[in-house]
């Protein structure tokens, strides 16, 4: 009887997990082995290294958090807002996914303060979601200042929302988003 293989896309995962969990150097072949209950032998069928891992681990995330994204809102189509109240809503139901999810995206904004071609891909997937942004946000605000501040508040709140701590005065978190996603679509 053949013993399925661990599919390459787990350990994909699994090493996203490890970055979150620990940065680049939690990374490491034997531990995610251990964590997926398989031998490290396997591994070695998919890459040739845990260099070529890493190298896999980004790809997959720029690919999911910013092409992956925009196909998905663009595959249902409407107008502007709607795709933005999409793109929204895929944000926050993805917020805790081990490669879409906000933690991935951060523990990559943390590598990437001390890997150039890391930062790199991380400043080509900003300007992805900036792009994309701009190019609904323009569809319906004609002031290319307005469409700036849209833009940047839209990444800051997807981002610095994970940071947050403070209370919003009667207002649960979940209503402040909502807030501002109204204004935003305003």
């Amino acid at each position: 009887m053949a013993v399925a293989r661990t599919p390459r896309g787990r350990w994909i995962e699994e090493g996203l997990r490890a970055l979150v969990a620990g940065g680049p150097e939690a990374v490491r072949i034997e531990a995610l082995a251990q964590a997926l209950g398989v031998s490290k032998g396997g591994f070695y069928g998919y890459f040739r290294n845990r260099d070529a891992l890493l190298t896999e681990m980004l790809d997959t995330w720029e690919y999911e958090v910013a092409e992956g994204v925009v196909e998905q809102i663009e595959r249902d189509g409407g107008d502007a807002r709607t795709r933005l109240e999409r793109l929204f809503t895929i944000v926050a139901d993805t917020a805790d996914g081990p490669v879409r999810g906000i933690t991935a995206d951060i523990a990559i904004r943390d590598w990437a303060r001390r890997d150039v071609a890391v930062a790199e891909r991380l400043r080509r997937v900003d300007n992805r979601r900036m792009d994309y942004l701009r190019y609904l946000y323009s569809s319906f605000c004609p002031d290319e200042d307005e469409v700036e501040i849209r833009c940047l508040i839209t990444v800051s709140v997807r981002i610095g929302n994970h940071f947050q701590a403070a209370d919003n005065g009667p207002r649960s978190r979940t209503e402040m988003m909502d807030l501002i996603k109204h204004r935003l679509l305003a």
